[in-house]
């Protein structure tokens, strides 16, 4: 019987070592599958961020785009004259009830954006104008000299009428063409918009 015990002893003891070594083979291969399709990162324990780039707003303002010169706007040359809301322009004096009123219906103003006088065949009333060297100006009256490619640009005084413009030929910007009407709430938001605080305008202006 010892002989049998001893043999069945030594076969328990093989089965064992064998048993490790299919394990160990078992542990080796998979280690080597798994470095083969999925190596992992040379520090594991640190996350892996995916670096996203700036991403746009779906939400763009329109027509507020900067602008480097005046050429996205239509160019008019015309002459310009300057003109008071006196008797040496209108024939009316201060206690004319229709001093200072314009063909609109509105006052004159020399403001951020002021009223000026065109042919309305050309420049339609409420047209906003910008011009080099005086500023912005809506169309708000009309002259009887004052026909085709001109324009009467508002002062306060034939002082600076004669100091500040006299007579010009120059290219006009038209900013936005009118519909026929001018109201002093127009007038009021326009100066209120620090966008014609700009000369020339840096930012297309959206009304």
């Amino acid at each position: 019987m010892l002989p049998m015990m001893i043999s069945h002893s030594r076969r328990l003891h093989l089965l064992k070592i064998v048993s490790i070594i299919i394990i160990c083979i078992g542990i080796n291969r998979c280690e080597t599958v798994f470095s083969a399709s999925n190596p992992l990162p040379a520090d594991a324990s640190e996350p892996i961020v995916k670096k996203v780039g700036p991403q746009k707003s779906a939400l763009q303002k329109p027509d507020t785009k900067p602008i480097s010169n005046l050429s996205s706007y239509e160019s008019v040359e015309v002459m310009a004259t300057g003109y008071t809301a006196g008797v040496e322009s209108t024939g009316k004096s201060s206690g004319h009830p229709q001093y200072g009123i314009t063909y609109s219906g509105v006052k004159v103003r020399k403001a951020m954006v002021s009223t000026i006088a065109a042919d309305t065949k050309v420049f339609p009333l409420g047209t906003l104008l910008y011009i080099p060297g005086y500023g912005y100006g809506l169309v708000a009256d009309t002259g009887s000299a004052i026909k085709g490619n001109k324009i009467d640009l508002f002062f306060l005084n034939k002082k600076e009428v004669y100091a500040n413009w006299g007579k010009k030929k120059v290219n006009v910007y038209v900013l936005k063409r009118g519909e026929g009407k001018v109201t002093e709430a127009m007038l009021d938001r326009l100066n209120e918009m620090k966008a014609f605080s700009q000369h020339p305008p840096v930012m297309r202006i959206e009304l």
